[in-house]
This record gives structure tokens, C-alpha cells and sequence, in this order.
């Protein structure tokens, strides 16, 4: 008998047996094959990143070498160093950074970026280069020529020892502070290093950019979490009890308090509360909505009365989105002469079954609000419409205040028209008389911000 039983195991336990080493094969084979991808990827990605940083010094040591006059060259040059900068923070992010300190060297890209392109955009006739952004240039010449160098040395290390990316991601994820990895320490240097760039003049238009944003709307004393908590209750009906504070950035600029309700029959709700006068910038109902039984216009209407209701008065709705039985309104605050401000804007969504508000953003609204003088455009109406394409049909024009392209607030014509079947609008600079911006419009757009 058991003579029969091991006639038959033996062949099927060396049948397992075989299968396993076979399975185990396979499988080292394919861990390595992902290993061999990811390691070509970050390979080539780190190639990418020193080709582009040294492209980006030649680039700026060409801007610079011209004469100072050679304004087309100066725009080119600029234009060229902001999508090669670009293409560098694309290889940085494509590198397994997540647990090195390189936030200053990204930072230092982003801002080289925004400096070239907020120079470039503008009317170098008008106003060309200054001294100051001629020394900035000089400054990320010599910048780019350091960290070119020492990216290039570490690529030739990398090559000549053979090091492999892979041991840096490992060594990273096992949280090894004092790694000895060349390629860790290589690049902390450069992320150190560029701490020291950052003592650059960029210009206000892009310190800007890298500027906590404060609030000015807000007016009257600063409330507790509890009076948080009370306010968050009365807005959707329900005891304190039910609530849950938790407290934001008290010691930053924009202090709020995040209120959320469990409701596991009619879906959580959650809210954001200014820290600073109660005021409510966030709200979130998540629920399923179930079909849509409302018209545009009722669903408009709907939005309109909540953000009155909310102390968001003269606001005009400006576009419209339609998502899953849900509708997007955008509003942005409306002057008493009828000027749009579109920094002052919140957005509001009602849920089209039964027009309950299920979402609600205030926060571009509540760091931008103040009260603007608006003096009288250096443009008439007559030279602005003079600067539109000659088939655009306008269906309707106004005064606009927009975020320009070097950060600051621009007075502008706001031209409603359409041309090629389709519906845009097209913003001229009130002072300038030039094209400020242009953007396409939906058929729901146009009939809620009519």
C-alpha cells in the first residue's frame, strides 16, 4: 500500500516540486524586469535633468552676452529659459526625491521659471530689462553654471562606479538620515547650495507668487472652537454634539476651524470656518444625488440665494458645470458701476434633484476682498474694440477686473462675442489697449452670466 501511495506522491510531489522552482523563476525574473524599468526610468530622467540644467546656463549666458538694446533676443532668450526650466522640474519629478531635502534646488527652478516668463510676457518696448533683473540674470548664470557642474559630476560618478538609483530609493525608504549613498549626499549639496539663490531679487511680480496670502475681507473679533462648532451646527441644522473641531493654522496668516458631521444615512458634511470672524469659505454634503429634476435657471437661482444668505452680496454668476447630476456655478463680486472683479470669486454647488446645496469655495474670495478704487481707463471703448479680430461678433461688453500674468490686478474691457461657431471672451488691458487675455465659453455659460 505504501509502496502504491509513494509510486504515485513521488511523481506529483517532483511535478509541485519542479512547478514552484519554475514559479519562483518566473517571478524573480519578472521582479526583475520592474527593477531593470524603474532603474532605466530614473536613469533617464537624471540624464534629462543635468542635459536640461545645462541647457538652461547656456541659455541665460546667450541672453546675456547680447547688447542691452536687443530686445526680440532678450524676449526669445527669456521665453526659452522658462520651457527649459519647465522640462528641468518635469525630470525632477520623475526621480525618487520623495524623502531627499531637494525642495530648495525645485524651488529654485520654479522660481527661475516664473522670473523668465513674467519678463518675457510683458511689453519689453515699453519696458525693457532693468538693472536690477540684468544683475538677477548674471546671479542665475552663475547659479546654473554651479549646480550644471555638480550634476554633471555626479552623473560621471554614477557611470563610472556603476552606483544604481535603485539603492537610493531603498536607502530613502528605509529612512537612513546619515546615508553615506554618493548619490544622496550629492544631491543635499545641491539642494543646500540653492538656499543661498533664493536671496535673489526676483522682482515683486514673482515674490509674489511665494507669498502667504492674508485676508482683508475679514473684519471683527476672533472666534473660539466652540463658537465654531455652534455656528457649523445652526448652518446645517443638527446639536453641537455632533460635531467634530479641528483647528488650522492658528499661528499662520489664515487661521479657520475644519467642522465635520457624521451622518452615515444622509452622507458626511463638512465645513471651514474662519478663525477670524466666523465667516464660512468651505462646505461639503456628500451624498449621493439622484437624477436631475431642476432647470438651469432654477438651479441658479438656488445658488444665488445661498451665497446672499451668506453674506456674499452683488455677485454675478459668470460660468456654469454640469457633473454627475450636479451644477457648478461660479460667481465673482460685481462694483456698483458694474464692474466685474474676478479675483473676488466663490463658487457654489446645488445638487439638481432637489436644489439642496451639496458644495460651496469662498477662499479666492476671502483673501482678495477689499474695497478698490478704480480710476478711469487710459483706453476708450472705441480704441479697445478696435483691437478685437473684425469678425468677432460681441454680443456684449463691460469693465473687468482679472489677475494679469505678473500677478497684479488689471483693469480690462470684458468683450463677449462669438466667431467660428464658438463663444469667447476676450479681455483688453485698459491702459495698454493690448490683448490681456482670451478664454472659450460654453452655450451654459453665456446663459447664466447673461
Amino acid at each position: 500500500m505504501y509502496r502504491r501511495l509513494s509510486m504515485i506522491m513521488f511523481p506529483l510531489m517532483t511535478v509541485l516540486f519542479i512547478g514552484a522552482l519554475y514559479w519562483g523563476y518566473q517571478e524573480h525574473q519578472e521582479k526583475n524586469s520592474v527593477l531593470l524599468k524603474a532603474e532605466n526610468s530614473y536613469q533617464r530622467a537624471f540624464g534629462d535633468l543635468t542635459y536640461y540644467v545645462h541647457k538652461l546656463n547656456d541659455q541665460l549666458g546667450n541672453t546675456l552676452a547680447v547688447n542691452s538694446t536687443s530686445l526680440d533676443f532678450h524676449r526669445k532668450g527669456l521665453v526659452n529659459v522658462w520651457r527649459i526650466t519647465s522640462e528641468a522640474q518635469h525630470a525632477v519629478s520623475q526621480l525618487p526625491l520623495s524623502y531627499v531635502p531637494f525642495a530648495n534646488a525645485d524651488n529654485f527652478l520654479s522660481r527661475v521659471s516664473n522670473f523668465a516668463y513674467k519678463t518675457a510676457v510683458r511689453d519689453l518696448n515699453k519696458q525693457p530689462l532693468s538693472d536690477e533683473e540684468f544683475k538677477t540674470l548674471r546671479s542665475l548664470y552663475d547659479s546654473s553654471t554651479k549646480i550644471s557642474t555638480q550634476l554633471g559630476d555626479l552623473q560621471n560618478n554614477i557611470m563610472s562606479s556603476s552606483l544604481r538609483w535603485m539603492d537610493v530609493e531603498l536607502a530613502l525608504a528605509a529612512n537612513e538620515e546619515e546615508t553615506t549613498n554618493p548619490v544622496v549626499s550629492s544631491l543635499r549639496t545641491v539642494n543646500e547650495d540653492a538656499t543661498k539663490y533664493a536671496e535673489l531679487d526676483w522682482g515683486p511680480a514673482v515674490n509674489s507668487m511665494y507669498t502667504d496670502e492674508t485676508i482683508e475681507m475679514l473684519s471683527g473679533s476672533p472666534i473660539t472652537a466652540e463658537e465654531a462648532a455652534e455656528l457649523a451646527a445652526k448652518f446645517v441644522g443638527t446639536e453641537v454634539s455632533n460635531i467634530d473641531i479641528t483647528e488650522n493654522g492658528q499661528e499662520s496668516s489664515y487661521p479657520t476651524f475644519t467642522a465635520t458631521v457624521k451622518d452615515d444615512a444622509d452622507g458626511d458634511k463638512k465645513l471651514t470656518i474662519t478663525a477670524k470672524g466666523g465667516k464660512l469659505v468651505t462646505f461639503s454634503h456628500y451624498r449621493d444625488v439622484q437624477g436631475t429634476k431642476l432647470s438651469l435657471q432654477q438651479a441658479e437661482e438656488k445658488a444665488g440665494e445661498f451665497a446672499e444668505q451668506h453674506g456674499y452680496h452683488n455677485m454675478e454668476a459668470v460660468s456654469y458645470d454640469e457633473y454627475d447630476h450636479t451644477g457648478t456655478f461660479t460667481f465673482v463680486h460685481e462694483l456698483d458701476n458694474d464692474t466685474l472683479v474676478y479675483p473676488d470669486k466663490i463658487t457654489v454647488k446645488v445638487a439638481l434633484d432637489d436644489g439642496e446645496i451639496v458644495g460651496f469655495q469662498a477662499t479666492e474670495y476671502v483673501t482678495n476682498h477689499r474695497e478698490r478704487q478704480i480710476g478711469e481707463p487710459s483706453v476708450s471703448l472705441q480704441q479697445a474694440r478696435g483691437a478685437l479680430n473684425p469678425e468677432l461678433q460681441v454680443q456684449e461688453q463691460r469693465m473687468a477686473i482679472i489677475d494679469g500674468d505678473l500677478g497684479e490686478e488689471v483693469l480690462c474691457y470684458e468683450f463677449t462675442g462669438e466667431i467660428n461657431e464658438q463663444i469667447y471672451r476676450i479681455y483688453i488691458n485698459a491702459e495698454t489697449g493690448l490683448e490681456e487675455t482670451i478664454e472659450k465659453m460654453s452655450r451654459a455659460d453665456q446663459k447664466v452670466s447673461s
